[in-house]
């Protein structure tokens, strides 16, 4: 039985040494490898910086695309805004050319009118014999004067027809 004893003794330390965890070991560190590990972080971190360097150039530079972009917009906005107002105006000018041409055919036919009225008005006293020499002058020079202005509108509307023609 002594035997049986040794023999599970020496049994169960062969297991125990055969299943004992080995502890991982640290050979000390020399000089070398800690000059080896900060070249290494200190690449690690000069690679980190060059990065972050590049990143903030590209956002720096998307800034700046994105506000010539913005630049270019509002200078595309403006220049619409500004033909657009300049067609306007020129809406404008057209309509009171338009505007013009019509007063002044207008005031063509009233002075046309005036002038009818006026001729008839001296033939009748003419007719009538109530009327001297003098009053007939007086009619006749009222009447050219009539002539006169209905030329002068008629030029007005030529003049604003040929405005309204360069306008066009």
């Amino acid at each position: 039985m002594k035997t049986k004893l040794a023999i599970i003794a020496l049994f169960l330390l062969s297991v125990q040494s055969f299943m004992a965890q080995e502890l991982p070991q640290n050979p000390p560190m020399n000089s070398i490898d800690l000059q080896n590990q900060k070249t290494i972080e200190k690449s690690v971190l000069e690679n980190e910086l060059k990065e972050n360097k590049k990143a903030l150039k590209d956002a720096e530079r998307l800034e700046k695309q994105r506000q010539k972009a913005e630049r270019k917009l509002e200078k595309e906005q403006d220049k619409l805004k500004k033909e657009q107002n300049d067609f306007e105006k020129k809406q404008r000018k057209l309509a009171s050319a338009e505007k013009a041409v019509t007063k002044n055919q207008e005031k063509l036919s009233r002075a046309k009118k005036d002038l009818d009225k006026m001729q008839s008005k001296l033939e009748k006293s003419q007719s009538r014999g109530k009327i001297s020499s003098i009053d007939i002058e007086k009619s006749n020079v009222k009447i050219s004067k009539q002539q006169l202005k209905i030329v002068e509108i008629e030029e007005d509307i030529n003049e604003s027809k040929e405005k309204l023609s360069k306008l066009r």
